[in-house]
């Protein structure tokens, strides 16, 4: 079945590609409905107000199933990792 290996499972990737994954999505959704997704997107993680962010595809439900401390963490830190 397996190699006898101890296989290391890091929850902080998986996060952080989940959250990827969750703002690639609700991105895609705001910008089919003709939304600004950048500014929507940041307009919700300052504020926290959930009307900025669409019912359309669950986008809503979708993004708030995180924090918005962690998003901001996977964003910026997506950023410099980059950059």
């Amino acid at each position: 079945m397996g190699s006898g290996k101890t296989e290391v499972f890091d929850v902080a990737l998986v996060k952080k590609e989940m959250i990827a994954n969750m703002l690639k999505e609700v991105s895609a959704s705001l910008e089919e409905k003709g939304y600004n997704s950048i500014s929507q997107i940041v307009g919700y993680i300052i504020s926290g107000e959930p009307g900025y962010i669409s019912n359309y595809n669950d986008s809503r439900n979708k993004i708030r199933q995180y924090d918005r401390t962690e998003i901001l963490a996977v964003i910026l830190k997506t950023f410099l990792e980059n950059a």
